[in-house]
């Protein structure tokens, strides 16, 4: 099963990659994540899988509260015109994880290499990012270090890049 955080489990052992999971009720925003997640430290992740014109697949990893501006990524990111969110369906065919659950450890289900994998840079200045396993009923803390080691390893060395700014309250 490709969304089985198992098999990401043993990929990581395999590659003698740390991490630590815990698991809780499912959450499908970064708000329900926030209300449920308790004192996890570091980074938590927001991810937006997207397409642009040609078709062209990214996905982009920022700090939860980072303001992604859809207009004008496509310049950041290199996309070939305005970019748009995957379906459901683009979601489960290319990252095999279902929507709420997207992470960049879902590049591991990308064998043809079709997704363009992006770290934003306020990101990765923490040294623990906490993501999904590929299922939005557990959460998984990584090194950052290993993070990038395991996206590489999969074959989608990510770009890390400023995506965007931290919201506001006003945003």
């Amino acid at each position: 099963m490709l969304n089985d955080p198992n098999r990401l489990f043993d990929y990581l052992k395999a590659l003698h990659i740390h991490s630590k999971s815990i698991e809780h009720p499912a959450v499908f925003t970064v708000e329900e994540s926030k209300a449920l997640r308790g004192k996890i430290d570091g980074a938590h992740v927001k991810n937006l899988f997207l397409k642009d014109k040609k078709s062209n697949l990214f996905l982009i990893s920022a700090l939860e509260d980072t303001k992604i501006d859809l207009k004008t990524i496509h310049d950041v990111i290199g996309g070939q015109g305005r970019v748009s969110f995957c379906s459901a369906d683009q979601l489960r065919e290319h990252l095999g994880v279902e929507p709420g659950s997207v992470t960049p450890f879902a590049v591991l289900n990308d064998t043809e290499k079709r997704v363009n994998a992006i770290l934003d840079e306020r990101l990765m200045a923490y040294d623990i990012i906490n993501v999904h396993p590929l299922v939005n009923t557990m959460t998984t803390s990584i090194a950052r270090g290993d993070l990038v080691t395991f996206m590489t390893e999969t074959g989608h060395k990510p770009l890390i890049i400023k995506v965007g700014e931290a919201s506001t309250a006003d945003d």
